[in-house]
């Protein structure tokens, strides 16, 4: 096939998607596919430009600051929809974007406009599972077990910090609604640290989730067209999983499969097939959950484009189901390009 890769663009997980993209550029030529790279906020990438990238390690301690993206988005914001591929420069648009645009399903739109075929979600899919407080909705109507929310939606006009104790409890997290990787994420222990954690958190998005805190065991579920992936437990060094324990070797301990009980993995399958399904999901997604000691399952959020670095999730899980990061790569294109065979085929 012939593939574009589409990577880092101008969200704060840029450095993540450009670690992600440039993986699964290299692994999918070992499968004999004819790939191009390309930067959505910069152009296209050499072979020599991905191996200077590689040798100098792309993924930073710290995301882009705020600042560093704003500037890269008015330099970029005009040129994005001209990078990207047009019908017949590729057989399928491989997404390895994280974050922004490239998650949030306005680049899935723009393809759909330019009848190239990508993997992932839909463009309508990936905008509600990018936002956390319609997807918690969607969960909860489809019988899918979420922790109590409150949402802020002015910097000007907080909420009242004793009604969302009374109604959240302590701690509490609170998080940017419409951002990965744990950019902007706080834990709030103390009253007065909530406003400080709010308004860190619209640095980043312009609404803000507040989320009654679920204490337990961390577990991810990684969904392969409508296949349950192995499920994986991560055990952080540091309080959350968090940008630097995610993306730092060594942070953190990632088991796959997790030790869980036959009647546990099930239950929390059923409960992550039932996210993507809500969500509507497609192509490989990842949903992250907290496990309590009572064996209660809280879904935390659905991934459209989950990483695909070395440290990453997904990858790990279908190492566990006896799948090579290449095989899983190539399965990912394919599962686009049957989707969009099927389509044609029917319409």
């Amino acid at each position: 096939m012939r593939i574009t890769v589409l990577m880092g663009g101008t969200s704060s997980e840029r450095d993540v998607s450009l670690a992600s993209g440039l993986r699964i550029a290299e692994a999918l030529r070992t499968r004999g596919h004819t790939v191009a790279a390309v930067d959505t906020a910069k152009g296209a990438l050499t072979q020599d430009d991905e191996r200077r990238m590689i040798a100098d390690g792309v993924v930073k301690q710290l995301p882009p600051t705020p600042k560093e993206l704003a500037r890269m988005k008015a330099e970029s914001v005009a040129e994005t929809a001209a990078r990207l591929p047009k019908r017949g420069d590729c057989d399928v648009a491989f997404l390895a974007l994280h974050g922004g645009s490239g998650e949030d399903g306005t680049i899935q739109a723009l393809l759909d406009l330019a009848g190239v075929p990508y993997t992932g979600s839909g463009h309508m899919a990936s905008a509600l599972a990018m936002d956390k407080d319609l997807s918690k909705h969607l969960m909860r109507a489809h019988d899918v077990t979420t922790a109590d929310w409150l949402m802020a939606n002015d910097p000007a006009s907080l909420p009242d910090v004793e009604q969302v104790v009374a109604t959240l409890g302590l701690p509490l997290i609170v998080k940017p609604s419409k951002q990965g990787s744990t950019v902007g994420l706080s834990i709030v222990k103390e009253r007065t640290q909530l406003v400080p954690a709010i308004l860190e958190a619209f640095k980043h998005d312009d609404e803000v989730m507040l989320e009654q805190f679920i204490a337990g065991r961390e577990l991810t579920v990684s969904i392969l067209g409508h296949r349950a992936l192995p499920v994986g437990e991560i055990i952080s060094k540091k309080e959350i999983y968090d940008y630097e324990a995610k993306y730092t070797p060594g942070m953190a301990e990632e088991i796959f499969p997790a030790a869980l009980s036959e009647a546990e993995v099930a239950a929390v399958q059923e409960q992550a097939q039932r996210t993507f399904s809500a969500l509507k999901l497609s192509g490989c997604a990842r949903i992250d959950f907290r496990m309590t000691t009572d064996g209660q399952f809280y879904c935390l959020e659905a991934n459209t484009l989950p990483g695909m670095t070395a440290t990453s999730l997904v990858p790990q899980a279908a190492a566990a189901a006896g799948i090579t990061f290449p095989e899983l790569c190539e399965k990912i294109a394919r599962l686009a390009t049957d989707a969009t065979a099927s389509s044609q085929a029917s319409s």
